[in-house]
């Protein structure tokens, strides 16, 4: 594994391919290397001893089961035609590679308004990692660059997009439309002014057979040109944000963090979320769109980011505009300090509309003011051992015209409590702690049929699951980590 992967996710990742979706790998044929570097010469051999200068002339210049190897330096991107980066497709059986060398952080560094650094449109059998992207501060005035990879024009498929650090853009960290068989995985991705992760409603089939894991992606629209933000050009960048697809999308053991729209917002059909943290964002914290989609084992608060302003925005929100869909929460934490507005809201746009939403072994809690839970009239609600704790509000949850409170909400379902989940720190605009501390009446509360055999940091869960997205260990017992979930 490069750069900051964690076995723990990319074992876990397996699992999750072999279960529900068949991504392909990359298989290396009898192809040859091919060096470039800053220093280099575009009349060279291209060899490691005498490597060509432009990656982008260099790409041009590989074909299927080739591997390009930038070695480390900046690589400065200002001219469209000639700097931009277009990797040609390899075949099943012999990938294309272009990946930054060993023990090296090769730069794409774009300036002058720049489209892109790479462009993988209609690109196939194709693995890029290990290389960072950015905007050229020295040029900075003139605008920096764009998108760090783009994939708009032609549907794309078979690519792994792996250990990239891509940040302070103007636009998208990845701008992809018509993407089948992506891996997103082990990157960074952060103060890109439209967000880390998006791209336009495809017209091809979308996003379909994608996972993104082990990846951050922060700071959406802090940056724009040098600037503080005050001034970007995209009002609500997400950390994802994706249009309008059958999927599946696993979106597992990622960050999304302090983006000034919403964490992960995902109008694709079988959207799975796992093993998140969606923390700090100024909007809302995780919002899906679209039915047969589900969240466990995740965290989420922190909505509003310190900032106590009122606003619309809540920590999950389900709205779907089709009938007959099911969203399922399991063993989700929820938080909220800012209070003014629903902790969660399902089907406030679409009341009447027929829907089922489970939630199971979770935690809701919401310390602030008028934040109660809110569920449309059409919804067929299951709820069962799962803990609520809103001190500051009269109604727990509103569902069908029927107001639960605190000294009602068991009646919702079966193991369902009210209490304060006490945990170890909370968080708003800055690092939470969601473990539970001794005595927490989440403890040994759970059903375990439905309790993943780890918790989101990989704890086994042994004996009685606990409630929520933590499983909490006494003093001196072992932290029992699942050999499944580290494997790599």
């Amino acid at each position: 594994m490069r750069g900051h992967c964690s076995g723990r996710a990319f074992g876990l990742l397996m699992v999750i391919v072999a279960a529900t979706v068949l991504l392909a790998s990359p298989v290396v044929a009898e192809g040859r290397s091919y060096f470039v570097s800053p220093d280099g010469d575009d009349g060279a051999a291209g060899s490691e001893s005498r490597p060509w200068r432009s990656p982008a002339m260099a790409c041009q210049r590989i074909g299927p089961g080739d591997t390009l190897v930038l070695l480390s330096g900046e690589y400065s991107l200002t001219r469209f035609q000639e700097d931009i980066l277009r990797p040609p497709s390899g075949r099943a059986d012999a990938w294309v590679t272009v990946r930054g060398a060993e023990g090296a952080r090769p730069e794409l560094v774009g300036g002058d308004d720049l489209y892109t650094a790479i462009d993988v449109s209609g690109a196939r059998y194709l693995l890029i990692e290990g290389i960072d992207i950015r905007s050229d501060w020295e040029n900075a005035a003139r605008g920096g660059l764009r998108d760090g990879i783009t994939g708009v024009d032609r549907p794309l498929s078979d690519v792994i997009l792996r250990d990239l650090r891509i940040h302070h853009l103007d636009e998208f960290g990845i701008n992809l439309q018509d993407a089948y068989n992506l891996r997103i995985e082990c990157c960074e991705i952060s103060y890109c002014g439209f967000g880390a992760i998006g791209g336009p409603t495809g017209v091809a089939g979308g996003w379909r057979q994608v996972v993104i894991s082990d990846t951050v992606m922060s700071y959406g629209g802090h940056y724009y040109r040098g600037g503080d933000g005050s001034d970007r050009p995209y009002d609500r960048p997400d950390g994802v944000g994706l249009e309008p697809s059958d999927g599946p999308l696993t979106i597992v053991d990622c960050r999304a963090e302090h983006n000034r729209g919403d964490g992960l917002d995902s109008k694709i059909s079988n959207t799975t979320i796992d093993r998140c943290v969606v923390a700090n964002n100024s909007c809302d914290g995780i919002k899906l769109w679209a039915g047969t989609s589900r969240v466990l084992n995740t965290l989420v608060y922190g909505r509003g980011d310190g900032d106590d302003m009122d606003t619309p925005w809540a920590a999950i929100v389900l709205d779907s505009e089709t009938a007959d869909q099911q969203f399922e929460l399991i063993h989700v934490t929820v938080h909220d300090a800012l209070g003014g507005n629903y902790l969660a809201y399902v089907q406030y746009d679409h009341p009447d509309l027929a829907t089922k939403l489970v939630i199971r072994n979770s935690i809701l809690c919401g310390e602030g003011p008028n934040c109660p839970v809110f569920v449309g009239d059409g919804t067929d609600l299951q709820v069962s051992h799962t803990l609520f704790y809103l001190p500051q509000c009269d109604d727990v949850l509103q569902h069908g015209g029927v107001a639960y409170g605190s000294g009602t909400i068991a009646s919702l379902g079966n193991g369902v409590i009210y209490g304060d989940p006490k945990f170890v720190k909370s968080g708003w605009g800055d690092e939470g702690d969601y473990a539970l501390r001794a005595h927490s009446p989440a403890i040994d509360r759970a059903n375990d049929a439905w309790a993943p055999p780890g918790d989101l940091q990989g704890t086994a869960r042994c004996g009685r699951a606990d409630i929520g997205a933590y499983e909490w260990w006494p003093m001196g017992a072992p932290c029992l980590i699942l050999p499944l979930i580290m494997a790599s």
